[in-house]
């Protein structure tokens, strides 16, 4: 492709989002070109391929981009936040990083307004995604098992569900005591081979990368599909502005390359999926004359109603040795028994149970888990052997409802490598989230204590959670109160779109991932069946 040869669509973003949606364009004939900050990582650099795997967890593959502090990374100043936020640039984004953990918002998340009377209902139902639920499941290989009462009925699961093994049973005889709810969790995570890749083998760390390929990151599953299909996807190419023409249209971006040379890119459409925070940073840091509160923002809205999902890990320690330290970390189990509005509570949705294994050697006796580090001393390997493989965990993930207030903004104070300034995080824990999370705990201690746990430990907030970055751009009918319009565009640029989870209306009380990638395959096809009309 010539230097200064347009494309038809300019992705912005390599992760679940910007590979599902390149993958659907290009199926069908459409030009398309993605530009990631980040490069491709292959998986023999995945720590789990050294004896002192554990270490990296803190260091050159901790999920908190401070911390890891690579060159592809920017600086995020969350010192105004309760809550870090974890993400990974590279081909195939945070799914390289995730545990895999693959629900999808249930049909009442879709409307809340409605049903609860707060924030907003989302433009379009669960029925509208429900083809791209199942395409994107299709793509990412999903081991689980129809019939969840919690949701209307799946297509099959491309492999079994995960082993619940001795842990998950442990869990189960007491939800089954409470009469609780609880099924095997939908986990991107193969059981059986699957399109070219082996099954799982239980080792466990899933989150610092999986070798065996078992575990469906985008760079294994749809990108390999998309650069078939034609796909230019540029590596190292750090995107700063979204430019526009005299008539205020986007007509393509600024970037530094690998070797910190500015670029200029054209494009008829351009498309952001860099997650809840690059993609406010980015518009943010695109002002004009038309635009001087950043691109898309005459609503003012970039940015804000932040929605992370606050989560509290709750740990039961058992007399029995459960070897939780086999299997998935973070997927076994899922129960959403209050996960919908109680009235009788005095807060409104719910959240959802996550029952997890125990941890690793080292994450065991660092206290990674809550009830923090094991003393060093005479009893350290007396409690050691209390907990390891003896524990188990549940996550509370609280429905995190939106809050004008909380937002991302530019920080002049820090700026990347390329001298593009990072990202601030103003985050509180608002009310209803905090009423969420405080019962929350209750219900995950009196499950643990049913199932025989004889000490319970509770961590009420994981500082290092923000997993879940959601609503910065968030999307809705009307122009004065949302970004983009229930197709993705943005209401002030019409050939500019948005496809991450910063367009999510509200958070639900599940992990986001399938929903984004269901979402952005939505945007997909309007984009593909109306693509002239856009330029018209």
């Amino acid at each position: 492709m010539g230097k200064n040869e347009i494309v038809d669509v300019l992705v912005v973003g390599a992760g679940a989002s910007g590979a599902a949606f390149s993958w659907s364009l290009a199926s069908s004939g459409i030009n398309v070109m993605c530009l990631e900050q980040g490069r491709w990582v292959s998986s023999n650099e995945y720590p789990t391929n050294r004896v002192n795997w554990e270490l990296s967890r803190n260091k050159e593959f901790a999920k908190d981009p401070n911390v890891r502090n690579l060159p592809e990374d920017y600086p995020i100043n969350s010192i105004n936040s309760p809550i870090t936020p974890l993400m990974y640039n590279a081909v195939g984004g945070s799914t390289i990083h995730w545990s895999a953990q693959f629900p999808r918002l249930k049909p009442s998340d879709f409307m809340v307004k409605t049903l609860d009377g707060v924030a907003d209902d989302w433009p379009f139902n669960y029925q509208q995604l429900e083809q791209y639920f199942d395409l994107n499941d299709k793509m990412m290989g999903v081991a689980g098992i129809t019939g969840d009462p919690m949701y209307p009925r799946k297509s099959a699961r491309q492999t079994g569900p995960l082993s619940l093994d001795k842990a998950g049973n442990a869990i189960v005889r007491g939800l089954d005591r409470l009469g609780w709810h609880w099924w095997p969790s939908d986990a991107a995570i193969l059981t059986d081979n699957y399109d070219g890749r082996r099954a799982c083998n239980n080792c466990g760390p899933c989150e610092l990368g999986c070798v065996r390929q078992s575990k469906g990151s985008t760079d294994i599953t749809y990108w390999p599909k998309a650069i078939q299909l034609g796909v230019i996807l540029k590596t190292h190419a750090r995107v700063s502005q979204i430019t526009l023409s005299p008539e205020g249209l986007a007509d393509g971006v600024i970037y530094f390359d690998s070797e910190g040379i500015m670029q200029k890119q054209r494009a008829r459409i351009v498309v952001l999926a860099c997650n809840g925070i690059g993609t406010p940073r980015l518009l943010l840091n695109s002002t004009s004359n038309q635009f001087p509160g950043g691109l898309a923002n005459t609503s003012g809205l970039v940015g804000r109603n932040l929605m992370f999902h606050p989560y509290a890990m709750v740990m039961g320690i058992f007399e029995q040795d459960l070897e939780s330290y086999k299997g998935p970390a973070s997927c076994s189990i899922i129960s959403q028994e209050f996960h919908e509005t109680d009235s009788k509570q005095g807060f409104v949705r719910g959240f959802t149970f996550q029952v997890g294994r125990g941890g690793a050697p080292l994450h065991t006796a660092l206290g990674s888990q809550p009830g923090g580090p094991i003393a060093w001393g005479a009893n350290h390997r007396k409690v050691f052997a209390e907990r390891y493989g003896h524990n188990l965990n549940i996550s509370v993930c609280g429905e995190d409802l939106p809050e004008r207030h909380n937002r991302i903004v530019l920080d002049d104070q820090v700026t990347d490598t390329d001298g593009i300034p990072g990202a601030r995080i103003e985050y509180t824990l608002g009310a209803n989230s905090s009423m969420i999370m405080k019962k929350g705990i209750e219900r995950a201690k009196e499950a643990l204590e049913a199932s025989g746990a004889y000490e319970v430990v509770v961590n009420p907030l994981l500082r290092e959670s923000g997993w879940h970055l959601l609503g910065t751009t968030k999307m809705g009918n009307n122009k004065n109160t949302s970004v983009v319009d229930g197709v993705g565009r943005t209401h002030d640029v019409k050939n500019l779109f948005i496809v991450d989870g910063s367009v999510f209306v509200t958070s639900g009380a599940v992990n986001p991932t399938s929903t984004i990638q269901a979402v952005a395959l939505y945007i997909a096809d309007y984009i593909k069946n109306n693509s002239r009309h856009i330029l018209d």
